[in-house]
């Protein structure tokens, strides 16, 4: 039985050293990742860089996007723009926009996420509620909020129903509070982002941190402070990218509101590109403001990227 079995393990050692040696077999090779990316590859080079490419060319450009043969005028549409008032304007608009709808839709979605992580009554339903404007198109709702801030509209009728006529007023037809009624459809219509990534980041911290600080004796305000604030940290770092992006790129609710009026009062940056490139034909400038616009977002989202990392460093 021994002599059967010794050139059985002499075999088995044989195919072990070939198998672990220098003639080792190795199993079917992988096929390499790159063309199963190649197809987006293509697809992002082809239609996202290409475009921001021919757009910086057609930016050193005076052209009306139809004419033969455009002139090459190299910077001078980029010169223009620093003496151009209705830009700074729209800059000056979309800066404001930004900060006031960022921290509103922040203090508003925070709250709404502490309420509904506390276990509120009827929380569920308080979700969908709040939640619902963002599934809405601006497209749909436009038109019902240029009727309710309308002189003749359901605000100034509710005003002077309660006795308070002297506050109605063309409330989109005057520069004084036509950017105000912008910014409070778009924290009507994103705060629910705001509260359902807070609420989601909310759900992450662990329950007993938060029994241990209620057993220390912290308070609600102390515990929001102290332990569940510095959780939401990331969240907010990224609901201000968004934000920012948001804002640079905001066209829909005050082209179709107000049409960036009166006298340019809610003129932003994406909706005096349009004005530009399409009523106007300046191709050329229009390009260059987009250029501008890229620059801007990408400088404004490494910021807060930055500063995120550095305070998740501290």
């Amino acid at each position: 039985m021994t002599g059967t079995s010794t050139p059985t393990l002499h075999r088995a050692a044989s195919v072990s050293d070939e198998a672990d040696g220098g003639g080792r077999r190795r199993g079917p090779r992988r096929p390499p990742g790159l063309p199963w990316i190649l197809p987006a590859l293509v697809l992002s080079v082809g239609l996202i860089y290409y475009g921001i490419g021919y757009t910086g060319y057609i930016s050193t450009l005076n052209w009306d996007g139809i004419s033969p043969g455009p002139e090459h005028v190299g910077a001078h549409n980029y010169t223009r723009m620093l003496h151009d008032p209705v830009f700074w304007a729209a800059v000056r608009h979309t800066a404001l926009f930004f900060v006031l709808t960022f921290v509103v839709q922040t203090l508003v979605g925070l709250t709404f996420a502490v309420l509904m992580h506390s276990k509120l009554k009827l929380a569920a339903i308080y979700k969908v509620i709040v939640f619902v404007p963002v599934v809405l198109a601006p497209a749909i709702m436009a038109p019902v909020f240029r009727h309710m801030f309308a002189p003749d509209g359901e605000l100034n009728a509710v005003l002077r129903h309660i006795g308070l006529g002297d506050l109605a007023q063309p409330w989109i037809g005057q520069t004084s509070t036509a950017l105000p009624v912008i910014m409070f459809i778009t924290i009507w219509e994103w705060t629910g982002v705001t509260f359902v990534l807070y609420y989601a980041a909310m759900t992450q911290i662990d329950p007993s941190v938060l029994e241990a600080a209620r057993i220390d004796g912290a308070g609600n305000l102390r515990t929001l402070r102290s332990i569940i604030w510095p959780e939401l940290r990331g969240t907010t770092v990224a609901l201000a990218m968004l934000g920012a992006i948001g804002a640079l790129k905001t066209f829909d609710v005050p082209y179709l509101v107000t049409i960036g009026g009166p006298n340019y009062a809610t003129e932003f940056l994406g909706t005096y590109i349009y004005r530009q490139t399409i009523p106007l034909s300046h191709v050329g400038y229009g390009a260059a403001l987009s250029i501008v616009l890229l620059v801007v977002a990408l400088l404004m989202a490494l910021a807060l990227q930055f500063a995120g990392r550095e305070r998740e460093g501290r």
